[in-house]
């Protein structure tokens, strides 16, 4: 049986030979064994297809079409080898503060801009596109909102007194504050899985939305005394904590989860990458959000193929990133 690497060195090493990352891919993204032709998919014809060495990729009986592992996943028309992508998944999924893209040039020699667009991309397979619903009858769900952004001591002179400007004209509408980014977290207490996402402002009807749309009916819900949470659905148990008196009341209801995951998000979003812009925030989310849900029962070898078993149907495109063009399909 195959030793699959389990360590950076071990991976380095194990996807250095193009023809093992193509088959690693390949059993990932089609674990019966017989790739899917892209063009021809749906029609029966598009699982018969023969495979040319030379060019290393196969080609499709039915439209004689040629296809490598790359084409349908997040990796279609980059010029970097696998390798490369292998390497930057490894230490994106295992490196528990994140990894700048700095690092990812100092460590394949691809370029700093490159590197960044790979990060990008590879973030996006990291999105669970399938979420359940968290909690249910008898499950507690913490729930808390905070706020990421620079710090507005080290910002030059002028970009803080047109925030301080900006802050001053929209302080009465109840908006998030200029160059600060809402997110939105909530993490049951049992099954220690967490959700993240951004959100436009934390008024009562925006978190009541996402509160509906991710948490199950008869889940007991912990939060602190935050306005925002007041006059909970009925189908919820809403218990509190006043964060003015105590983190933990004496029936142990606490926010202390979700807080430790603020925790670890801001410490890889102001230590790794210093400043993240609120439009791409959401895939920020999805990385810490992966890795953390990922930390248990498994290690770095499970959750790199874990990671690598999603890279099929997605893409992402320099004009998509860059607010270019449409927005990315998941």
């Amino acid at each position: 049986m195959e030793m699959l690497p389990k360590t950076l060195v071990e991976a380095i090493k194990y996807y250095s030979d193009t023809q093992t990352c193509i088959n690693a891919v390949a059993a990932l993204r089609w674990p019966d064994g017989k790739p899917a032709c892209p063009k021809c998919h749906a029609v029966e014809g598009g699982r018969k297809h023969y495979w040319l060495d030379a060019q290393k990729r196969w080609k499709c009986y039915s439209c004689r079409k040629q296809f490598s592992v790359k084409v349908g996943s997040i990796f279609e028309d980059s010029p970097l080898g696998l390798d490369v992508w292998m390497v930057a998944l490894w230490m994106l999924v295992n490196c528990k503060n994140g990894v700048s893209s700095y690092e990812i040039e100092r460590a394949t020699g691809i370029c700093q801009k490159s590197a960044w667009f790979v990060l990008q991309r590879l973030r996006l397979v990291l999105k669970d596109v399938q979420p359940v619903m968290l909690g249910g009858e008898g499950a507690t769900v913490q729930m808390d909102e905070c706020y990421t952004g620079g710090v507005p001591q080290k910002m030059h002179y002028k970009r803080r007194i047109e925030l301080q400007r900006i802050r001053n004209g929209q302080k009465a509408k109840g908006g998030v504050n200029p160059g600060k980014t809402a997110v939105f977290g909530m993490i049951e207490s049992e099954t220690k899985q967490v959700r993240a996402m951004v959100l436009p402002n934390v008024k009562r009807s925006t978190l009541m939305g996402a509160i509906l749309d991710n948490v199950g009916f008869g889940s007991t819900i912990h939060t602190d005394m935050y306005p925002g949470y007041q006059a909970m659905p009925s189908q919820y148990i809403h218990e509190t904590v006043n964060h003015m008196r105590e983190y933990v009341t004496d029936t142990g209801v606490h926010t202390q989860s979700i807080e430790n995951f603020w925790s670890l998000l801001k410490r890889t979003l102001q230590g790794t990458y210093v400043a993240v812009e609120p439009f791409h925030m959401d895939r920020y989310l999805d990385e810490q959000t992966f890795r953390f849900n990922n930390r248990l029962g498994h290690n770095d070898g499970t959750r790199f193929r874990k990671a690598l078993s999603q890279v099929g149907g997605k893409r992402l495109t320099w004009n998509e990133l860059t607010g270019k063009g449409s927005q990315p399909a998941v």
